[in-house]
This record gives structure tokens, C-alpha cells and sequence, in this order.
């Protein structure tokens, strides 16, 4: 029952992180100014608060009220609550401080955008972005209750209709499957369908089903006609690669022409002249076929690479290459294929598991680094953290923040994984970077019962000590304090790949 419960949160998880990106797109109104915390100058305050004045209808002028007034000042709310108290009845005063908050990820749109639903109920756009604001609290049945709203008010908006479409998704998976094919029926000609089919695709764990729902996609929305089909087909490419070289070269004549699909017409070449080598029993070939290919630098088959690489030298008497290059693909991922290829060459060549976890030991801090010893405020009280108080524990650290799709998409996997390490030395921290959002971040950990420690950070930290530019940016860190793993990205594929990491680290002591 329990695992029942943990997949249908980390599917609604995934849902509601699929339906913030496509309502922060919906919501995009004019250009954005950037949001200045505290106060401009005084003039320039006083020159906006006219034109505002004289335009309360007009969201660029509320817009750059806001900016000049500062984002964050006391003053800027003062002023709102009177504008509000003195025109009762024009809804767009609370609707565009709302949607400039919203807009700006900030907690406080939400009381705003509530005043302007509850004077236009019909208007479905102040529902979508009540649903992504929901969404950064942590409350996604709520989140879901408001885009069916939007949906019932604007049946015809795809937007909206896509977002719904993701909250089925914690359901059958069946039924689901069916959602989606009725969705692409209904907004044939919108993209959104494309996308629909291609998310459906990426989350099959089972390789048949992928090809399945990608080759639906390659029909209903052809590449001629929809132009992302082509970057969405990679998966179908790959997927026929590991099942039928032929078939994948096929598709890439037809949709391919940038570099990316260069690369994997190549390969396609490479398997289909390695193949026949094998058959013919030439593996030594097919070895120096597989050392000529050039992968692209993103891809679904580097593990089916390795480990086709490893058979083939196997075979061919070389059992040693094979557990060497085993060796620096699982060091790097894990993975229980990789494991199970390495345990079998190793003990080929006289190796036992005691042998094989030291020669991963030593290639993984051959490229470990210390991470960098941080001292930083918590959400939890007034104190701070410093990372060398948790020597001796090993730590899941996260840079993220409440707006993130992906962070929030990811964190279900991860706190899934760190539920089953209860009781043992594994500390999961959690840095957000962005301090505008700091009120969403209790909510949103204790509405999603998630156990991470949240660290309060910024951009510039993020940057400058840990190289981490985009959210989530993901490391593991050992009981020494060296990064041991680092930019790993985790969803329902691949969460065993973080507890064969997170093992390899609990069973190694700290250094004396």
C-alpha cells in the first residue's frame, strides 16, 4: 500500500512539474522588466505612480510601478491595499500586481490572483496561474483543482486542456495512454499533442512501449509539419538502434540533417557493419567498428554501447578490456546491467567483489574533488549549517528552487531512493537559489513531506563554488567531503542508478 501511495506522489509530482512550464508559458504578458527587490529613485517612483494612476487598467504601468517601488517593499502593498479599498470593483488592480508577482515566482501572488478570481470567476487565465502558484506551495490537488477550472472556463485552450491532461497521469497507466491519444484528437493541430506523446514516450520504462508511443508521434505529427517532432524523434532513433540499426538509419534519412542526427546516422552505419561482422564471427572488427563511433553528446545508448563493446571483446579473448572499460562506465553511473557485466568479466579474469569495489574505489577518487566547505543560513531556524559539521555522513546535495519544473519533477525519485537508506549516515540537503522565493520553501517541503534540509543560497554562490548555472544541479558527496558523483539527473528510469551511487558510499569508512 505504502508503494502504492509513494508512485501515485511521484506521478502527480511529475504531472503538475509538466503543467507549471506550460502555465509560465501561458502567463507571459508583454516584455519582462527586470524585479528590483528595493526601492529606485524617488523621481522615478513618483513619474510611475502618475502614469499608474492614470492607467490602473494598464499592466505595463502597474508593471513599472512595481519595478521602481521595488518588488519587496512594505510600501508597495501599503499602496495596492488602498488602490483596492478605493475601487472596489476594478478587478484588474489585484490582477496585475498578482500576475507581475506571478510572473516574478514570488509567494506574494497569491493572495492577489485569489481577490481577481473571486470577482471574475470566468476568467481562466487567473486559474492557470492560481494552479502554477499552487504548484510552488506544494499543493498539487489544489494545483489540480484550479486548472480544471481554467479548462471548464476556456475548453478551447490547449494550454490549459494539456495541463489537465497531466493530472491523470498518477492514475492507469492505461487509461492515461488513452487521455493522451484523446487529447491529440481533440487539438490536432496544436503541438501540444506532440509533446504529450513524446512525455509519454520518455517515461516508458519499457523499451517496446517507447518505440510505441514515438512512432505514434512520428505519425500524427510529422516532422515536415511540426518542426520540435524532429528533436523529439531522437529517442525513436535511439530506441531502434539498440533493437534494429536498419530501421534507425531508416528514420534518420528521413528526419535528420543537423549535426545530432549526423552523428547518429553514423552510428547507426557503424552498428549495422559491426553486426555483420559479429555474425561472421570477426569481433575483433566489430570491436574497432564500435571504437570508431563518435556518440552524440546527448543519447539513450551509451550503456548499450559499453556494454555491446564488452561482449564483443569478451568474446574475443580480451575479458580484461572489457572489465576495464566496464569499470570507468560504472564508476562514473551505475547501473544493475553494468554491475552484472562487470561481476561477469571479473570473475573471468580472477576477480572477486572485494577486488572489484577497490578498483571502482580507486577510479572514482582518482577524479573526486573536495567540495566546497559552505557555511549557510537555514529555513528550519536562525542558525546556519557548515559542511564539515556532517564529516563522516554521506550527503545528497540539490541546487534547486520552488519554481523549478524539473526540481520538482526530480524530487519524488530522490526522496523515494532516501527513504529506503533510513537509519543510516545519509544527509539530503537541499540549496534554493533564488531568495525570492524563500516563502514557498517551507510549504512547499512540508505540503510534499519531503525530508531534505533547505539551505538558503543564491545565484552567485551556486556559480562560484560549484559551477552550477541551471536547476536541478545535482551531487554526491562522501564521508571525506570529496564529490564523488556529480551532475546526475534522476526520474523513474534510472532511481536505482542513485542507490547503487548513494550504497557505494555508505559501505566505504572515512579516511583515517
Amino acid at each position: 500500500m505504502m508503494n502504492d501511495l509513494r508512485i501515485r506522489i511521484e506521478k502527480r509530482a511529475q504531472s503538475i512539474a509538466i503543467l507549471l512550464m506550460l502555465i509560465c508559458i501561458s502567463a507571459q504578458v508583454l516584455a519582462q522588466i527586470p524585479k528590483r527587490m528595493g526601492p529606485g529613485a524617488a523621481e522615478d517612483i513618483k513619474k510611475a505612480f502618475v502614469v499608474v494612476e492614470a492607467n490602473l487598467d494598464s499592466l505595463k504601468a502597474h508593471r513599472k510601478y512595481m519595478y521602481e517601488m521595488g518588488y519587496s517593499n512594505p510600501a508597495l502593498l501599503t499602496q495596492y491595499d488602498l488602490w483596492m479599498k478605493k475601487y472596489p470593483k476594478n478587478v484588474n488592480i489585484p490582477l496585475a500586481i498578482g500576475t507581475i508577482y506571478h510572473n516574478a515566482e514570488m509567494p506574494q501572488a497569491k493572495d492577489f490572483l485569489l481577490k481577481a478570481a473571486a470577482m471574475d470567476p470566468e476568467n481562466a487565465k487567473v486559474w492557470a496561474m492560481l494552479s502554477a502558484d499552487a504548484s510552488r506551495w506544494g499543493q498539487d490537488d489544489l494545483a489540480a483543482e484550479y486548472i480544471t477550472k481554467a479548462t471548464l472556463a476556456d475548453p478551447s485552450n490547449a494550454v490549459y486542456a494539456y495541463g489537465l491532461l497531466a493530472t491523470f497521469e498518477n492514475g492507469d497507466r492505461n487509461t492515461f495512454e488513452k487521455k493522451v491519444f484523446d487529447f491529440a484528437q481533440q487539438f490536432p493541430e496544436n503541438d501540444l499533442g506532440g509533446q504529450a506523446l513524446y512525455w509519454l514516450g520518455e517515461h516508458s520504462t519499457n523499451l517496446h512501449d517507447k518505440i510505441r508511443c514515438l512512432e505514434a508521434l512520428r505519425e500524427l505529427y510529422p516532422p515536415e509539419k511540426f518542426a520540435k517532432t524532429t528533436f523529439r524523434l531522437r529517442g525513436l532513433a535511439d530506441a531502434y538502434l539498440q533493437t534494429n540499426p536498419e530501421k534507425a538509419l531508416l528514420l534518420i534519412n528521413e528526419v535528420g540533417n543537423d549535426t545530432d542526427w549526423t552523428s547518429r546516422k553514423e552510428v547507426a552505419e557503424s552498428l549495422i557493419r559491426a553486426d555483420k561482422l559479429e555474425q561472421e564471427q570477426n569481433y575483433k572488427g566489430a570491436i574497432i567498428e564500435l571504437d570508431r563511433m563518435k556518440l552524440p553528446g546527448f543519447n539513450y545508448i551509451d550503456d548499450f554501447i559499453t556494454l555491446k563493446k564488452a561482449s564483443l571483446q569478451e568474446r574475443a579473448g580480451g575479458a580484461r578490456e572489457a572489465y576495464d572499460g566496464l569499470s570507468v562506465k560504472f564508476a562514473k553511473r551505475p547501473s544493475d546491467p553494468l554491475h552484472d557485466a562487470l561481476e561477469l568479466y571479473g570473475n573471468k579474469i580472477g576477480k572477486d567483489k572485494v577486488h572489484i569495489v577497490e578498483d571502482i574505489e580507486r577510479i572514482r577518487n582518482s577524479t573526486a574533488t573536495a567540495a566546497y566547505p559552505f557555511e549557510l543560513g537555514l529555513y528550519t531556524s536562525n542558525g546556519t549549517l557548515r559542511l564539515d559539521e556532517l564529516k563522516g555522513k554521506v550527503i545528497l546535495l540539490t541546487f534547486w528552487f520552488p519554481g523549478c519544473g524539473p526540481c520538482k519533477a526530480e524530487f519524488p525519485h530522490f526522496q523515494s531512493v532516501v527513504d529506503s537508506f533510513k537509519g543510516d549516515s545519509l544527509v539530503y540537503l537541499g540549496i534554493n537559489v533564488f531568495p525570492s522565493q524563500d516563502g514557498y520553501v517551507i510549504p512547499f517541503i512540508k505540503n510534499n513531506k519531503y525530508s531534505f534540509i533547505p539551505l538558503r543560497g543564491d545565484p552567485t554562490f551556486a556559480s562560484q563554488n560549484y559551477g552550477v548555472y541551471s536547476q536541478p544541479t545535482n551531487f554526491l558527496i562522501d564521508k571525506d567531503g570529496k564529490i564523488i558523483f556529480k551532475n546526475f539527473r534522476i526520474d523513474n528510469r534510472n532511481r536505482r542508478t542513485l542507490k547503487l551511487m548513494i550504497s557505494s558510499l555508505l559501505e566505504k569508512g572515512p579516511e583515517k
